[in-house]
């Protein structure tokens, strides 16, 4: 581990292990915290996909997940990329609960972030074995702002990376988080995807240390929101060996997006019982109407077909519940078309993603 004052960062350090363990009783006051991991991940895949240049939506994602894509065509692209994180991300977790977090499994998790999309033909699931290098849309070497180690040196720097992962000896989980999550982008081991996976690293380190019992800790909406901040200190690391101002930087990040992640969990549980307060009290004569509502929270976007599937009842009940669902306010069409029409949970949707 670098010198680094640890000290200076008890304030920070300390706020954050609070925050970390108000993320994780979460689980113990929602009823079913696992519909909301999953809707959270999503919600993940999407920011740390728009980092890298991914437009499509949470939406988006949710709409093609139904099968009910009302997206244009180009989007189908960003959509696949984002996709492929959620595989990455699972694989990753799943994997964790049997090996130990390591080169190997980075691997792993990298081929399939880049499988089918731009990046494919980037050698996924390889270190890289020629130069790459940071900056703007059509810099080269020469004009670069930052240049990492030659591919000759990366198979070193990754074994001493999973080394560290590996030495609880190495200070408090939250720092060599932070600081692993550094030197991954700075030794920018691969030619395409060292972001997201960079960025994923963060969570699998916290899951595998037992930090966090849910992947509830995504530090993409706070690095997005403070991209610029986020590069500085990442070069500031680099070349001034500032990991104190960086290691304060990661910190607050995990204190807000926390705070965040906690306050969503209740804004969700709010809405849910407010809505089914109101089913009850518009609809509670339908045997099929807090059925529909909890399959909404799984899969928020719906089609008529969908719901018909879903609730196993006739095209006519799954039309009529829909269109109840849609007067209550629920339920809002998003294509604006009379036939195939798509609806989304709008409320809870905006819980998810408030401005």
């Amino acid at each position: 581990m670098p010198a680094i004052d640890l000290a200076a960062l008890q304030p920070e350090l300390s706020d954050a292990h609070i925050a970390l363990g108000r993320v994780d009783s979460i689980c113990d006051f929602i009823p079913n915290p696992d519909l909301f991991v999953y809707m959270y991940v999503r919600k993940e895949a999407v920011l740390s996909s728009q980092i890298e240049g991914t437009q499509a939506s949470l939406s988006d994602l949710l709409e093609y997940e139904a099968e009910t894509p009302s997206y244009p065509g180009g989007t189908q692209r960003d959509v696949d990329e984002i996709v492929n994180y959620l595989s990455a991300m699972n694989h990753g977790l799943d994997r964790l609960t049997r090996f130990p977090l390591s080169v190997r499994l980075l691997n792993e998790i990298h081929e399939k972030l880049l499988a089918g999309t731009r990046g494919n033909e980037r050698t996924p699931g390889h270190v890289r074995t020629s130069q790459n290098w940071i900056g703007p849309p059509g810099s080269t070497l020469k004009d670069a702002a930052y240049i990492p180690p030659p591919p000759h040196e990366v198979g070193v720097l990754m074994s001493n990376l999973e080394r560290y992962l590996h030495n609880a000896d190495e200070g408090p989980a939250l720092v060599r988080a932070g600081i692993a999550h550094a030197q991954f982008e700075t030794i920018h081991p691969f030619l395409d995807g060292n972001g997201r996976l960079g960025r994923l690293l963060i969570t699998f380190l916290l899951c595998e240390q037992e930090i966090l019992a849910k992947p509830l800790l995504y530090l993409s909406v706070y690095l997005k929101k403070n991209k610029e901040a986020y590069y500085d200190w990442l070069m500031r690391v680099r070349f001034e060996g500032d990991w104190e101002g960086w290691l304060r930087f990661f910190l607050r990040g995990v204190i807000e997006v926390s705070e965040e992640a906690r306050q969503t969990a209740r804004n969700v549980l709010q809405l849910q019982q407010d809505h089914r307060a109101l089913i009850r009290e518009k609809l509670g004569g339908s045997r099929l109407a807090p059925e529909l509502f909890d399959r909404l929270f799984l899969r928020p976007v719906v089609s008529v077909e969908s719901v018909e599937k879903g609730l196993s009842c006739s095209r006519s009940a799954a039309n009529m519940l829909v269109g109840e669902f849609e007067s209550i306010g629920i339920l809002k069409e998003i294509t604006g078309r009379q036939r195939d029409r798509v609806f989304r949970y709008q409320p809870y949707m905006d819980a998810l993603t408030p401005d």
